[in-house]
Formats: C-alpha cells, structure tokens, sequence
C-alpha cells in the first residue's frame, strides 16, 4: 500500500472514532440511566459500568433470597439502551402490587431467571442485553458481593447501602466516609478493558455516597481511570439527598469524591453542572421531602466546566435534561478533537 492511501485510510479511521467515539459511563441508579438516554443518540459505542451494592427493595430480597447480585441498577442501564423501550420499558419495569411478588419488579424477577440459566450474573445480562437488542453493553462494576459500609460523623459504623441515609437521617449524623465490606474485590476484568480503551468516560449522575463512589473503591477502578487517555467528565446532581448530600453543593459533591481517591485528587478533568432555576412552586415541593436544588460553582482548581439548563420535568418529577447534556459533552469533546 502506498504511503498516501495508508494515510488517507488512516485519517478516515480516525475520523470515524471521533464521531462515534468509545464512551463508558460510571455509577447507578435513574440519574445513569437519563444520561445514557441522551448519549446513545451521539454513538454506538457505549458502555454501562454499574454499582451492584444495592441491598433494598426488590433488588435486595432477590439478592439476600437467591445470592445473586442485585439487578436493579442493572435493568435500568439496560433499558436506557434499548432500542425500542416503549414496550419492554412498561414490561421490565412492571411492579407487582399484591401476593408473593408484591413489590418485586418483573425485569428484576427476568433477570434473577437469566441468571439461573446462566455461568454467572456477567453472562446474564449480556443475554438479557442480547434479547433487548441494546445499543451498546451494561457491565456489572465486579462479580464480588459488594456490601457498602459508612461512617457517620458521629462515629457511628452502619452497613448496608439502604441503611447509609436512613441512619444518617436518624441520628442527625452526615456521612463522613463510605467503605466496602471487603477491599479484596475484584473488578471485572471487561471492565477494567473498557475504561482502559474509552475515548470518553462519564462519572454521574447519582446518588453520591451509594451509586457513585462505590465504583471507585472497586480494588483497581481509580488506576484505571487515572491511566485512561480519555476525556473525563463529571455530571453534577440537580438535588440533594436527604441523608446524603444535605446542604450539598457542586463543590461538596466535588471534595467526597476527592476524599474518597487513593490521591485525594480530581479524577475528572471536566464538570458538566445545571444553572437553570425551578419554580418556587416545584421548590416547595421537594422541599416537603427533605431536598434542595444543589448550588452551581464558578470554579474549581485544574476543572472546565460547563454550565448550562439541565432541568427537564417528567410527571412533574425533576430529571437531567438527557439531550442537553449530552450535546453540551460531545460538543466540548469535538472541540478538543478538531
């Protein structure tokens, strides 16, 4: 081959990587699952590195009932990716309301028989992924039982993800830390691969001190993502959580996850943050459950950030504005590529 036509086959590779870049996400919980709502518009190339510390709800009966790791972070990144959701969203997502299964979500309940059928809970859900035909792929962060572990600021040591805010809320104690149960958790070697070759990672939003972190206590998840030449971006959270983030703004979120790093450092080199404004009428009603819209910041050392609305309102519910968010990323992204 001459030496032009390499080049030019070379260039046209790498503008194809660029416009449809390899981009992993990290966290758990709604907040995840309307982001990648927003950048599955933008690539094909996604990949979901989800918390399986959950130990509530649905989740945690099938956990503690079956032994399998909890499905319900899972379910949600894999219906986020799913090409049509219309349908197998009102499927997945169907809640039981009464006998036996009150309370069990069927996508929970479909993923705990996958698993059954299956060599391990990384195999099912990539055959649950297969039979949504998913645009993209949901990783589970490790295979380990991952048990979630805080202390209060009180001192106090308390286990179990739900617990975390509960406890905090009942003594009137913030959380000053989280920890795994076991530090000898391995992460998925998959996922450990994707961080390693992302051209994009994307850290939030969730809840801080329960969908977050956890990923990066995972045993060799902060090396990864230090020694990944991707662009790394932070998407702040719109509200506080009671028990978790009280008082809560950008620049708190930002000194937890900093305290919570081997280096006391950013592992992110930009922060995506909401500066638009609620109604005093939505305001109030938050309120009344115990959040408050988080505070933008102007700056922070060695951190670009990018502001802008985020606020989208779905049945009067205050969500990420997926779209926005996205297009406010991958334009920031291009302008570094070009």
């Amino acid at each position: 081959m001459e030496i032009k036509e390499y080049i030019r086959e070379y260039t046209a590779r790498d503008i194809i990587k660029a416009r449809n870049p390899s981009v992993v996400t990290i966290g758990g919980g709604t907040g995840m699952g309307e982001i990648l709502r927003g950048l599955k518009k933008y690539t094909s190339r996604l990949t979901a590195i989800v918390t399986v510390g959950d130990d509530g709800g649905s989740s945690g009966r099938l956990r503690e009932d079956t032994g399998m790791l909890p499905p319900g972070d899972i379910r949600n990144c894999i219906l986020a990716l799913a090409d049509d959701e219309s349908v197998m969203s009102s499927l997945f997502n169907y809640r039981f309301d009464s006998g036996e299964l009150e309370g069990h979500n069927f996508g929970n309940l479909f993923l705990a028989a996958m698993n059954g059928i299956s060599s391990d809970f990384y195999d099912a859900v990539k055959r649950t992924s297969d039979v949504l035909q998913i645009k993209g792929r949901v990783l589970p962060v490790t295979l380990g039982q991952m048990r979630l572990r805080a202390a209060l600021e009180n001192g106090h040591i308390i286990s179990g993800e739900s617990e975390i805010p509960k406890a905090a809320i009942r003594e009137k104690s913030p959380v000053s830390r989280v920890f795994l149960e076991d530090d000898g958790l391995e992460p998925l070697d998959e996922t450990v691969e994707a961080i390693m070759n992302a051209q994009i990672i994307v850290i939030g939003p969730g809840s801080l001190y329960t969908s977050l972190i956890p990923n990066l206590l995972v045993p060799g998840i902060q090396e990864a993502i230090r020694l990944s030449s991707a662009k790394k971006y932070y998407v702040g959270n719109l509200m506080t959580q009671p028990g978790e983030t009280d008082g809560f703004s950008q620049a708190d979120h930002l000194a937890a996850i900093a305290r919570h790093t081997e280096r006391d450092e950013m592992l992110f080199d930009t922060m995506i943050q909401n500066t638009g404004s609620l109604s005093q009428k939505l305001l109030d009603k938050y309120r009344t459950f115990g959040q408050e819209q988080v505070a933008p910041i102007d700056s922070w050392p060695g951190l670009t950030i990018l502001s802008d609305d985020l606020i989208s309102m779905q049945k009067m519910q205050i969500r990420h504005d997926a779209d926005e968010a996205a297009k406010l990323l991958f334009e920031d992204y291009m302008k570094v590529k070009k």
